[in-house]
């Protein structure tokens, strides 16, 4: 029999501005969620109250603990996206009326579990402890809405640890004419593009208010190419 214990104990749920969720019923904090997008907290409420059942759902599916994280990482960047337009009454249940949003989650889950192509171990880059989901999926939203100069600049810069120079010799390479000062100036404004547009609940929850540890982990954030791509 596989283990059960989980390897996350969810450090977030100790965070005041989590508890101070907790008395609300899942179709609230649902709803809060869907009217509210500029905040985070109901997500890490959410994330919260059934994290725990998602894990041991996918740790007795996969043997790999790598492949484990993995998979809850995109299991709730799924979850990030559909509950946005969930509404509980559709497909309910004919004796009760309702569904559930355990039980929704736990279907999700399963369909995650049957349809992710995993990734071989050696190549997942996602770190659980470094990235907890909630914060994965904040991330990755902003990074997604960046223009893609900007987002590639990031990438090169802190994945990659490429210089300045080494960028902007890469970007005129593939046809673009940048400086490394100019370089310089757009990763001072790739970071604060991440500091403007993170929401301010999850900052507080998982920086502490201090936007330049995300400096230090936006490697984990992104499964990325060993090297840059070059652009078709």
């Amino acid at each position: 029999m596989l283990k059960t214990e989980p390897t996350y104990k969810f450090p977030e749920s100790n965070h005041p501005i989590v508890k101070s969720l907790f008395h609300h019923s899942d179709q609230e904090l649902l709803t809060l969620f869907q009217n509210y997008p500029d905040q985070g907290k109901y997500f890490v409420a959410i994330f919260c109250r059934y994290g725990m059942i998602v894990q041991t759902l996918i740790k007795h599916s996969v043997r790999s603990p790598v492949q484990a994280d993995y998979l809850l990482a995109q299991t709730w960047q799924h979850i990030f996206y559909e509950l946005r337009g969930l509404d509980l009454r559709e497909g309910a249940d004919t004796e009760t009326g309702n569904t559930t949003l355990q039980n929704w989650l736990i279907n999700v889950t399963a369909i995650s579990i049957n349809q992710e192509e995993m990734p071989p171990v050696e190549s997942i880059r996602y770190s659980l402890e470094m990235a907890p989901p909630p914060l994965w999926c904040y991330v990755r939203q902003v990074l997604d809405q960046l223009e893609p100069l900007l987002r590639l600049i990031l990438l090169m810069f802190q994945t990659f640890h490429w210089s300045e120079t080494r960028i902007a010799a890469y970007l005129q390479a593939e046809g673009e004419t940048i400086s490394h000062q100019e370089v310089k100036s757009l990763l001072q404004q790739g970071y604060h593009n991440l500091d403007t547009n993170l929401p301010e609940d999850i900052k507080a929850i998982y920086f502490n208010d201090d936007i330049e540890q995300v400096s230090t982990g936006i490697n984990q954030f992104l499964k990325v190419p060993k090297e840059p791509e070059a652009k078709n």
